[in-house]
């Protein structure tokens, strides 16, 4: 044989001895080879679950929809885990927690998305015109929240942004409607009536939807921005309204005191009326008890008694005289009863005598 063909065997002959060895280093795995098909299964399954991940957990204040090859189920799937068919099945969770709509203007102005998952979102404040066509802004909040009860046909007729759907159209709508009545003077002074308003309307809208798919809350109209002008304008009229109630309170304070001093006068001219006509009365009654005394007086007299006291008198007469016997006595007419007495012994009463 030739040289180069005894080369070749040689080295055929040592990797056949150089694999014998390697073989006999290996170590054996016993039963190995009778179980890797289960066990190449088992490994597949794993990576299909770990990859479809055919399980949901599902928390409170959340509702699973369930989707049947993109048909959504009638029954929503209550918080808890649950299991579904890949590729087949779908779950959607959705949350039923109370939700807030904030219309607002400042700094929030502008961010429409949901911050953080707080269940807030922030939409720019409601531009409105007013009976006179002025603009007028309304800040305002709504608190609502998804009928889980319901949930899977609202989000089937209405999609996951049924908030941008059913609350903001309706909330606008209502908003200017019944602003748009009033001018911009009148918001303010007429706030609860238009809040009230918007409330009730805002509630009749939704609560008239199909199968009820939000639970209204509240409703609460939180600032109106009006125009610098309209400002000035009301702040004007409230000044001349307050200066306007400040004289009127002063006008009636005023009359209040006029008729205090007029009732106190009439009260005193009545008092002194009051006390004269007193008087007069008292006056009055002593007179005709004068009168009537004296009445009963000349009733009791009779001629008897009167010839007594004439006795009587002239007998203290006689007793005068026999101590003065020139004074002069003066008897009335007719000689009844003397009434005056002059001693004539007394110089000075001689004098009077005589002058008169």
């Amino acid at each position: 044989m030739p040289a180069d063909l005894n080369d070749y065997f040689n080295k055929n002959k040592n990797n056949d001895q150089n694999k014998q060895n390697l073989d006999k280093k290996m170590p054996e795995f016993k039963g190995f080879s009778k179980f890797s098909p289960i066990f190449y299964i088992l490994i597949v399954v794993v990576l299909i679950l770990f990859i479809t991940k055919p399980f949901v957990t599902i928390s409170s204040g959340q509702v699973g929809i369930k989707s049947n090859l993109g048909r959504y189920a009638i029954e929503p799937m209550q918080p808890g885990f649950h299991f579904f068919i890949p590729f087949m099945q779908k779950v959607f969770v959705v949350d039923t927690r109370v939700r807030i709509i904030n219309y607002t203007s400042g700094e929030d102005r502008g961010e429409a998305a949901n911050l953080s998952g707080s269940g807030i979102i922030r939409k720019n404040s409601i531009s409105v015109l007013d009976a006179r066509n002025l603009p007028v802004s309304i800040d305002i909040t709504v608190q609502y929240r998804l009928n889980q009860e319901t949930a899977p046909n609202t989000i089937a007729q209405w999609g996951f942004s049924w908030e941008n759907k059913i609350i903001d159209p309706v909330v606008r709508d209502v908003v200017r409607s019944v602003t748009g009545k009033y001018t911009a003077e009148e918001l303010p002074t007429k706030r609860n009536e238009i809040a009230d308003a918007i409330d009730n309307q805002i509630r009749n809208n939704i609560e008239s939807l199909p199968n009820k798919p939000v639970n209204l809350l509240a409703v609460q109209l939180r600032e109106i921005i009006l125009p610098d002008k309209i400002k000035e304008q009301i702040e004007r009229v409230q000044i001349a309204k307050q200066e306007a109630e400040r004289t009127k309170y002063e006008v009636e304070r005023a009359n209040q005191e006029a008729l205090k001093k007029a009732a106190l006068a009439e009260g005193n001219a009545k008092a002194v009326l009051i006390e004269a006509q007193g008087k007069a009365d008292a006056i009055k009654v002593q007179a005709d008890a004068s009168a009537y005394a004296n009445k009963e007086i000349a009733k009791s007299l009779d001629r008897n008694i009167l010839e007594l006291k004439q006795i009587e008198t002239q007998a203290k007469f006689n007793e005068a005289l026999r101590e003065n016997k020139d004074a002069k006595i003066f008897l009335t007419p007719g000689g009844a009863i003397p009434n005056i007495w002059i001693d004539t012994k007394n110089p000075q009463k001689q004098s009077i005598m005589s002058n008169q």
